[in-house]
């Protein structure tokens, strides 16, 4: 019984011993300050979009172009990193308290672009060219 249970304890903890002192291959790479940089720059950049966009005077100027303001922050979480970057550099410029509706229109222009190329649908009066 001993001998038994011997060779079952070597066939067991032969193989798992030599499979632990195999090499194992790890990646790493460094990751540049730009790229940390710009990552966090997006980021503050979708922030003020969407700060923005939640302002109440804003949500009713897109309602009463008929976007609900979930739709719009949708599109722009569904945006590029230029073209957020792009939007809150506009809500940058607006004077503060001040006027709103060249933003909204710049959004009202985004949504209505990417709904006649197809990757959005908004707007029901709208027919994609895809």
């Amino acid at each position: 019984m001993k001998k038994l249970l011997q060779r079952l304890l070597l066939l067991v903890l032969v193989p798992a011993l030599t499979l632990v002192t195999l090499p194992v291959r790890a990646q790493s790479g460094l990751i540049s300050t730009e790229e940390v940089v710009t990552l966090a720059e997006v980021q503050v950049a979708r922030d003020k979009v969407a700060g923005f966009l939640a302002r109440d005077d804003v949500r009713h100027a897109l309602e009463g172009h008929g976007v609900s303001s979930q739709e719009a922050a949708e599109r722009v979480r569904a945006m590029s990193d230029a073209e957020v970057a792009h939007l809150a550099h506009r809500v940058d410029q607006l004077p503060a308290g001040g006027d709103v509706l060249g933003l909204v229109f710049a959004v009202f222009v985004i949504l209505l672009v990417t709904d006649i190329l197809g990757f959005t649908k908004v707007f029901p009066f709208t027919r994609s060219v895809r």
